[in-house]
């Protein structure tokens, strides 16, 4: 049974084409992985189905009374919600059910008995509703799956601007499973998630009877739960059966099949030209000439797909620091209640150190607390001789405005435009990406600004906050590798072992520290 159709989608931005007569079929139960390089309209194709944004051309039919649950990376919650208002939103549905039977049972009062009799019959089939949907058992629900993310210890009554990207992501996914929607549309959930509660979600997904559109940079996890791949590319949508593994086999077949057709059809393409040019003048040959030109003429030429800027980390080196980065003395840290026991803790030249442990627990606050962004609640940190350090932090100031020139230009006003273009394009930014205002383009792509401010500034010490979020597989590889080659020192937030492990001299657990229990 099709659940979403999608026929001869076309949609782009300004000059920027983004996908061209794309279709796509959507079946019940399929457990769907959109890929495809930052900046090729994953997010933007989501947006389309979903009707936030409105193609340009073809259309998107959904089957009836089909529910749609979309977790959107750039979801924006409002000030004053309080983390059980956003849960409990799930069952708005619910809530405007019951506004109507109490509706009904005020009118009852002074109904005829035909209309008493209709009232009756329709207050049943609500209740009927309301029972199907556990409605009497809402509070109940809530905080069982907040249980489940690690919701509770946040509290249900803080209000939800004061949270950090983690525990926002925890929260609309929450809302989400709470509403049991028919699909789930999922762009990026794993972002900010730590180990466990990614774990959760990947057993929720293997077990989930619906289909699901799931788009993620984390291949492990896309792998345990997807067996269908569609893969966006050159403003095309292809689909393969199978896991990432599987689709990475099958298409690089598929693209070396494509270049020895090309090879071979651009040496017939020479020879055909050639013989044209060589007897197309002689009366005895002419004849001959003619028929290979008409040859020419007719074939349809095979196209390569353009290939993608791949991205290139080089971190600008700084001066030896001195022997100790840190030195952190009974230092407490957090804002209004302490977020950690008293800590003795230092870091010394050429560590690599990662730092692990659930969301809320405080690692970003650490950061800052070093950084001395943040005024620690006791104790304190003394900073080592010589520093330079580069701070990458873990969301992007949403009320920018300049385009990606400007960014860097603001940064590194002594580059000439040349030089600032050169440098977004060893990031892997195309030239629309570098003329486009930096709020417009995906997660990824302005991951890939930050991190070009971040590369060529000299540094000894870089501070790093989930670098990995958002970033496709090309540059996440690469990234490993500058880190790895950078002789600094290094300490980092980060939830994928896959990407530390080789990397880190050191592993810090800060559940160990830390004054919040979250399970």
């Amino acid at each position: 049974m099709s659940i979403l159709n999608v026929e001869h989608l076309s949609h782009g931005f300004g000059d920027r084409t983004i996908f061209t007569n794309v279709s796509f079929r959507l079946l019940k139960g399929e457990h769907i992985g959109l890929v495809g390089a930052n900046g090729e309209g994953k997010s933007t194709f989501m947006n389309v189905i979903t009707g936030r944004l409105m193609p340009d051309e073809g259309k998107v039919e959904w089957a009836k009374n089909v529910r749609v649950g979309y977790l959107d990376q750039h979801t924006v919650l409002e000030k004053g919600m309080s983390v059980k208002d956003v849960l409990s939103s799930a069952f708005d549905f619910l809530y405007e059910m019951e506004n109507q039977m109490n509706e009904i049972c005020d009118k009852m009062g002074d109904a005829s008995e035909a209309e008493l009799e209709s009232y009756l019959d329709e207050l049943g089939t609500i209740q009927e509703l309301l029972d199907q949907h556990d409605f009497y058992m809402i509070d109940a629900k809530v905080e069982e799956v907040a249980r489940a993310l690690g919701i509770m210890e946040v509290g249900l009554d803080t209000d939800v601007t004061n949270l950090s990207g983690g525990q926002r992501t925890k929260i609309l996914l929450g809302k989400l499973l709470l509403e049991k929607p028919d699909i789930l549309l999922l762009d990026e959930p794993t972002n900010y998630l730590d180990a466990n509660h990614i774990e959760w979600l990947k057993r929720y997904l293997q077990e989930y009877e619906n289909a699901f559109i799931l788009i993620s940079h984390d291949i492990p996890f896309l792998n345990s739960v997807i067996n269908i791949i569609y893969h966006m590319d050159n403003a095309e949508l292809t689909r393969y059966v199978g896991d990432y593994d599987k689709f990475q086999e099958v298409y690089a077949m598929k693209k070396a099949q494509l270049e020895a057709a090309y090879n071979r059809q651009q040496k017939e393409i020479a020879d055909l030209k050639d013989f044209v040019a060589r007897n197309k003048a002689r009366v005895s040959t002419r004849n001959m000439a003619m028929s290979r030109q008409k040859k020419l003429d007719k074939m349809e030429l095979i196209e390569l797909a353009q290939e993608k800027p791949k991205p290139e980390f080089h971190f600008q080196e700084a001066r030896t620091s001195g022997r100790y980065v840190f030195i952190a003395k009974s230092l407490i840290i957090g804002y209004d209640e302490a977020l950690s026991k008293p800590l003795d803790i230092s870091m010394e030249r050429g560590q690599k150190i990662v730092l692990t442990g659930a969301n809320g627990i405080g690692k970003t606050t650490l950061l800052k607390s070093i950084l001395g962004l943040i005024c620690p609640l006791n104790g304190g940190v003394e900073l080592g001789d010589y520093l330079e350090i580069g701070y990458f932090e873990q969301e992007m100031d949403s009320s920018i405005t300049t385009t990606c020139i400007e960014e860097i230009w603001n940064e590194f006003p002594s580059l000439s435009q040349y030089e600032v273009r050169s440098a977004l394009a060893k990031c892997g930014l195309t030239t629309k990406h570098i003329e486009s205002k930096v709020k417009v383009l995906s997660g990824g792509e302005q991951a890939k600004v930050r991190l070009c401010k971040l590369i060529n500034k000299p540094t000894n010490v870089l501070l790093l906050d989930e670098p990995t979020n958002h970033l496709d597989t090309d540059a996440k590889s690469e990234l490993r590798r500058a880190l790895t080659a950078y002789k600094g020192s290094i300490l980092m937030v980060c939830h994928e072992p896959e990407f530390y492990n080789d990397l880190a001299t050191d592993i810090w657990d800060c559940s160990q520290w830390s004054t919040r229990i979250i399970k």
